[in-house]
């Protein structure tokens, strides 16, 4: 027997019969009886055994040999009877699309617009939400502070085109003026809060407290305070609670998590992951709609609980996450998808010490969040160092890697594994030949044709981590939408979350960590008795 990854796994694939074989012999002795072409030929026949051997040899001894087990695979429950209403708070670009994910779209989601390229992407993306599992769900409630988002939420409401071909919510969602109301609605069941980091623990707070099922955007938190409040009522409350990090839905890291399982890679001693972008939409300098004015906008509600109050204005209304009032930085925003990632490979959890620094190096418009960002998160007792650095002034990929003793492994959309030079392992197999320390020990791509419905810059970058598409079935899924189904599941069976308030304070507290020691120009370190960064 032979392996194979096509795409779903690594298979093993039928090797020629003894009749095939003799036919192929004689072709050979028919091919070398041809000057040069002849022995081309039989050259590379004897190459393409000889790398089915070894790979089958490789497989064999890394416990690769068959298909491996996701073990994620929920089974989705829907009986007659079980609708959820679900509220959306902060219908912005997020928002909008965990509503699509749930299974409910704008009309202009469905416009075909750009290059003919552009038009097919779209299309496909079309295709993939109108393949969605039908969720079993009605958008019964919209709150948006900018009446533009909220009135498409509603429109999104109505719409028929959805999953399964059913009709949207026949009545039409209603309008929430502040989130406290849609809270106390009787129509609501649970809420998806996707408003900008400042107002995530309140509402969280809120909502549990008031009997609904809460899925929670990332950061979770704005401060560090707030993550012990925030965890203490989701444990009392004893609703279900999701975190929006979706890379437990990606089969990718299932893959990566098994390998570290196994001990591929040996020990392994550091992990680093980056965070590039080169774009003003990278870098949170995102458009500003033409009918945004302190008429459309209720900027008192937006500002909340921010620590400062300041004067209408557009630019923080829609780039909030330039700053520290309201977002949490190159921190909470992308180092804690990478964080995510890693933790769901390794479960390291929070380490006991951080160190950052960085700085405001290129964007000059008048944010306090840095653009050049580094952090040193160390587990003394894992002997294991987690690297970060970002830069939103270069687009150069550089990957997430982890370095073992035996082999390192890179993981994003996909995942590649390359044996070490030096070492202990697979020492004999290099020195024999076997194993070639310049290509692939082994890789894995979901899908055969790769992430093909991309629009922007952004969502680029976060197909090459692996945050948007998984493949089932041979079909592109939107990890958004498996992420938000298993809240819903687990809501109904009464099952855990992937990202529970468990691993969401470890998520908080790690990047509240990061930020603290940049702001504060210090090494910080957690007590694990105390429970308090220190």
């Amino acid at each position: 027997m032979d392996q194979e990854n096509d795409g779903r796994g690594i298979k093993e694939i039928s090797q020629p019969n003894k009749e095939v074989n003799t036919g192929r012999r004689d072709v050979l002795k028919a091919l070398a009886s041809i000057p040069v072409l002849g022995a081309f030929f039989y050259g590379l026949a004897k190459k393409k055994t000889w790398d089915a051997e070894r790979r089958k040899s490789l497989l064999e001894e890394l416990g690769l040999e068959g298909e491996l087990d996701t073990g994620r695979v929920r089974a989705s429950l829907k009986k007659p009877g079980e609708l959820l209403r679900i509220g959306i708070i902060g219908n912005g670009g997020r928002g909008e699309h965990l509503v699509r994910a749930m299974g409910f779209a704008h009309q202009g989601f469905f416009e075909i617009r750009g290059s003919k390229s552009q038009r097919a992407g779209r299309q496909r993306g079309i295709q993939g939400f109108l393949n969605q599992e039908d969720l079993n769900v009605l958008l019964t409630g919209v709150c948006d502070v900018f009446d533009v988002r909220a009135e498409r939420g509603l429109a999104a409401s109505l719409n028929d085109r959805r999953p399964g071909g059913g009709a949207g919510n026949l009545k039409g969602a209603k309008r929430f003026r502040s989130y406290q109301d849609m809270l106390d609605s009787k129509d609501i069941d649970a809420v998806i809060i996707a408003t900008p980091d400042h107002w995530h623990a309140q509402m969280a707070i809120d909502a549990v407290n008031a009997g609904k099922h809460v899925y929670l955007e990332k950061c979770m938190t704005r401060t560090e305070e707030e993550v012990y409040a925030l965890t203490d009522a989701v444990k009392k409350s004893g609703m279900v609670f999701q975190l929006g990090h979706q890379n437990p839905q990606q089969e990718t890291f299932w893959r990566a998590k098994q390998i570290v399982d196994k001990n591929i890679l040996g020990k392994i001693t550091l992990v680093e992951t980056t965070t590039n972008r080169n774009s003003p939409n990278g870098a949170w300098v995102y458009s500003i709609h033409k009918d945004a004015s302190p008429q459309t906008i209720d900027w008192e509600q937006f500002q909340g609980p921010a620590p400062h109050r300041v004067p209408f204005s557009l630019e923080r209304f829609f780039r909030w996450r330039c700053w520290y009032d309201y977002g949490t930085g190159l921190s909470g925003d992308l180092f804690s998808h990478e964080f995510d990632a890693v933790n769901q490979i390794l479960g390291m959890g929070i380490p006991k010490t951080v160190v950052s620094s960085g700085g405001v190096y290129f964007f000059k418009d008048g944010r306090d969040v840095p653009d050049l960002f580094q952090a040193v998160c160390e587990y003394p007792d894992r002997d294991l160092t987690l690297v970060y650095s970002a830069t939103l002034a270069n687009s150069r990929g550089r990957g997430r890697v982890f370095m073992g003793h035996d082999a390192s492994m890179e993981v994003g959309s996909g995942l590649t594994v390359n044996a070490d030079y030096d070492s202990t392992r697979f020492e004999e197999k290099i020195k024999a030949g076997i194993i070639d320390t310049s290509l692939p020990l082994f890789s894995y791509r979901p899908g055969s044709k790769g992430i093909d419905t991309i629009t922007s810059a952004t969502e680029k970058y976060f197909a090459t981590k692996g945050l948007m598409y998984t493949y089932q079935g041979g079909r592109q899924v939107d990890l958004s939408h498996l992420h938000v189904k298993e809240w819903i599941d687990c809501i109904r069976t009464g099952e855990k979350p992937s990202c529970d308030i468990d691993r969401g304070f470890e998520e908080a507290i790690t990047c509240h960590m990061v930020t603290k020691s940049y702001l504060e120009g210090r090494r910080m370190e957690w007590d694990p008795v105390q429970k308090r960064i220190v």
